[in-house]
């Protein structure tokens, strides 16, 4: 069953569009594929980004695939700001290609949803976050027991890479992670 891949805001696509036709953002990304692009390079899959706090979810931007011909060399991320959505920055590396066989493994289920990514900071993990509701604002929702997290290589040790689980199966062992240890107390 597709995805209903959501639309980005107008103006986070123009900020990257933008940046794209600048030799000048492009020479500084130290993106060395997006350098070595040949022909034109086009912002495809626009996914809104969301950090998990808590149990609680916050949107902090939009992630674009940059592609150029038959795969995508790069990503462009933006970001709000009191102005409204700006070009934050390119990047490259093993989120890109993981975004995509992620993306690829959910085009095949059989329930509809709409894409998103989830970034965890303290675990240095990013997941695709398969929502249910595929009419929901993409800006707005939080994790529903019966949504999908797939973790994107590389993921945390001892949490598998592309292996999809339920939010409601997966976040008591991200929470139980990011609880600190007990001090231990010195004797007296």
């Amino acid at each position: 069953m597709p995805l209903h891949v959501p639309p980005a805001p107008a103006p986070a696509l123009r900020s990257v569009l933008t940046a794209l036709a600048s030799p000048t953002a492009v020479r500084e990304a130290r993106t060395p594929s997006l350098l070595r692009a040949q022909g034109p390079v086009t912002p495809e899959l626009p996914l809104p980004v969301h950090v998990l706090d808590g149990t609680a979810t916050r949107l902090t931007g939009w992630r674009f695939l940059i592609r150029c011909g038959e795969r995508s060399v790069a990503a462009a991320e933006t970001m709000l700001t009191a102005d409204g959505w700006a070009f934050s920055h390119f990047f490259e590396g093993p989120y890109i290609p993981s975004t995509e066989r992620a993306l690829r493994q959910a085009e095949v289920m059989q329930q509809p949803y709409q894409p998103r990514l989830l970034s965890i900071p303290a675990l240095y993990m990013l997941a695709l976050w398969l929502h249910g509701d595929c009419a929901a604002d993409a800006a707005t929702g939080r994790l529903a027991a019966g949504d999908l997290l797939v973790p994107l290589a590389p993921a945390p040790p001892g949490i598998a890479a592309h292996r999809p689980h339920r939010a409601a199966e997966l976040l008591p062992v991200l929470t139980h992670r990011l609880t600190p240890a007990p001090l231990l107390s010195s004797p007296a």
